[in-house]
């Protein structure tokens, strides 16, 4: 496998081979992101991607994740050659991921969603960061609130899996409530299958690393990260969701069922912050990204 620059993907693709069809993010904006720096964007030529297929392809692969930051900015035709190439050299392939980011996906007709899905595209994962309009426009996001509901149903009618990823404390302390309320309703819009909820961690040579030295921003201590996500799991309303916050920079990691677990799981966190004990949080040595 070739790979260019350091690879990311979801923790719940830990298992799978990672595919770079795309090197680098076609955004590259957003303030608190230094996933990609450094990286000039590009989609690799179907000669590179066929190559590290048949390199593979000898070995039992049930799980593939096309990274870099934006797969679904692949154009359609492209995309469809990939997960076609992918389907018939893999012969226990179950299941292909991807990023995507709001515009991505509305680029694509639902009919070219469930395209991409009859060839094996099973999940797709939607970095929401947070609910609340004015953080969105702080982190220059590439989409408003609105878009970023509309693609996330329009995955959800597609019938591939959606996953969505929001931060906790990307709002400050003084935006630090609206964000979580913001963000559980706009989440309870979507209705994802899955929602994975990090906390936030300053990367050197961000835009937002800057704003934390001059004090633009000021980061909500561990006790007001768990209240935030209190306040988001109290406005969340799901059908059926798995939510975490087991990411290695939580300082309460909590797997739930939703709605079925959530009363239990709030009962929990409203607990951790009645005792206000550091001992009941994950250690700061232990936290990374």
């Amino acid at each position: 496998m070739k790979y260019e620059g350091m690879i990311f993907r979801p923790p719940s693709e830990a298992d799978s081979l990672i595919l770079q069809a795309t090197v680098g993010c076609s955004y590259n904006r957003c303030t608190f992101c230094g996933a990609y720096q450094g990286k000039r964007f590009r989609i690799k030529r179907f000669e590179e991607i066929k190559e590290d297929i048949d390199e593979v392809s000898p070995y039992k692969v049930r799980r593939v994740f096309l990274a870099d930051g934006d797969a679904l900015s692949i154009p359609q035709k492209r995309l469809l050659q990939i997960l076609s190439y992918l389907k018939a050299k893999l012969k226990g392939l179950e299941r292909v991921g991807g990023y995507a980011n709001a515009n991505d996906i509305l680029r694509k007709e639902v009919e070219e969603l469930k395209a991409l899905k009859s060839l094996g595209l099973g999940i797709i994962y939607l970095g929401l960061e947070s609910g609340d309009p004015e953080v969105l426009k702080r982190i220059k996001k590439n989409a408003a609130v609105d878009q970023l509901i509309r693609a996330g149903k329009r995955v959800k009618e597609s019938g591939i899996l959606l996953s969505v990823t929001v931060i906790l404390g990307i709002g400050g302390v003084e935006g630090s409530q609206t964000h979580a309320v913001e963000t559980g309703k706009v989440l309870s819009e979507m209705d994802p299958d899955y929602v994975g909820a990090l906390s936030l961690m300053i990367v050197p040579g961000t835009p937002m690393e800057e704003e934390i030295e001059t004090g633009k921003l000021l980061q909500p201590t561990p006790f007001g990260l768990i209240q935030e996500l209190e306040t988001m799991i109290t406005h969340c309303r799901f059908t059926h969701c798995f939510f975490a916050s087991n990411h290695a920079s939580n300082y309460l990691p909590l797997r739930i069922q939703m709605p079925e677990q959530k009363e239990e799981a709030l009962k929990r966190i409203r607990e951790v912050l009645r005792r206000r004990d550091p001992e009941l949080l994950r250690p700061e040595y232990l936290r990374a990204l």
